[in-house]
């Protein structure tokens, strides 16, 4: 029987890593206690802070949408408010969890590339004057994802002068990192010097999109949060009773550097995508090809029958833009069958 064809819908539709699947096997075995009292939780926290350094701590949950919240969470009183762009995924795909949970209010800011810039910040929190009678939700909290929603990847000094005028304002500084592995192999850096040694306060850190079964976590840069963590993730619906099985998928990956690895292949997947289709004749590439996405712009009468072919996602119905992720198990074979399959609908 033949395997079912990849798609370019999402990493999150990619297959679980082998060397995850096989590390929550391993972790099977005779009981443990709950709750993250188990030698496989006490292992992978220590591989986090060896990732992010001695002052950060990490907090297993169990999605992303959780992990965001429970990270702004700590960060946040219900009369604040969080500056993101536009396209934040906290902005458009998380049912409006963080408002609803807690009691916050987003500020989406727009942005043509998904990229939040200090002047952006200046203007957004000047704009609201000092309110003295409290009619107005107060920004607290600066989020940014990285990669962005639009692939594309914020550089240590952009992320530092994001901070930067995060300090100058009184704010905080939040990342939502659900593909942080994506944007760290595209710079070739390592994981904190994108979020410890640039002033993030809070990360959520993804697993699930970089080869994991189901593993994201929370990480805090600073232990005055520590509280807030521990009791929010519970509070949130986010403190896994069987934490072995998520702490065994990061020991995979931050063991041995998996998650650079897989990382780094999606990532030249997508730039293998980005290059066949931009030859095809009626393709745009709409946006740098940072990480392991690709947007692109086609004649809306082709999308559909693309669409029959190999799954994906339209990011603009108006301006007949669409986006192919590609993940740490996507193929040459997959990139160059899915390039001769655009060249065949468009021809």
């Amino acid at each position: 029987m033949a395997a079912p064809a990849r798609h370019f819908a999402s990493d999150n539709s990619a297959s679980t890593h082998p060397e995850v699947l096989a590390a929550i096997m391993a972790a099977n075995e005779g009981h443990a206690l709950a709750y993250g009292a188990d030698r496989w939780t006490a292992s992978a926290l220590a591989l986090f802070q060896a990732e992010f350094g001695e002052g950060s701590a990490a907090y297993l949950v169990l999605g992303g949408t959780g992990a965001n919240v429970v990270g702004l969470g700590a960060l946040l009183r219900p009369w604040e408010a969080v500056l993101c762009a536009t396209t934040a995924h906290i902005n458009v795909d998380e049912c409006g969890a963080p408002e609803r949970f807690l009691g916050c209010k987003l500020l989406p800011l727009a942005t043509p590339d998904g990229k939040l810039r200090p002047e952006m910040i200046r203007a957004a929190v000047g704009g609201l004057g000092e309110d003295h009678q409290a009619h107005h939700a107060r920004p607290r909290v600066i989020s940014v994802s990285q990669s962005t929603e639009y692939g594309t990847v914020y550089t240590p000094d952009e992320l530092r002068a994001l901070s930067d005028v995060a300090r100058e304002f009184g704010l905080l500084f939040h990342m939502d990192g659900a593909r942080l592995s994506n944007a760290a192999a595209a710079l070739d850096l390592p994981l904190r010097a994108l979020t410890a040694d640039v002033g993030v306060d809070v990360l959520s850190f993804g697993g699930t999109k970089n080869g994991a079964m189901g593993a994201e976590a929370v990480v805090m840069f600073d232990p005055a949060l520590d509280e807030a963590l521990r009791f929010g993730r519970k509070q949130a619906t986010q403190l896994p009773s069987k934490m072995r099985y998520v702490a065994a998928q990061f020991e995979a990956l931050l063991r041995d550097g998996l998650w650079r690895r897989n990382a780094a292949h999606a990532n030249r997947m997508a730039r293998r995508l980005a290059r066949g289709a931009a030859e095809v004749p009626g393709i745009t590439i709409t946006q740098p090809v940072d990480a392991n996405a690709v947007f692109a712009r086609l004649p809306r009468g082709r999308i559909a029958p693309l669409q029959e072919r190999r799954s994906f996602y339209i990011w603009d119905e108006a301006g007949s833009e669409v986006r192919w992720m590609c993940s740490f198990d996507t193929t040459e074979g997959d990139v160059d069958a899915f390039i001769s399959e655009i060249r065949a609908v468009l021809a």
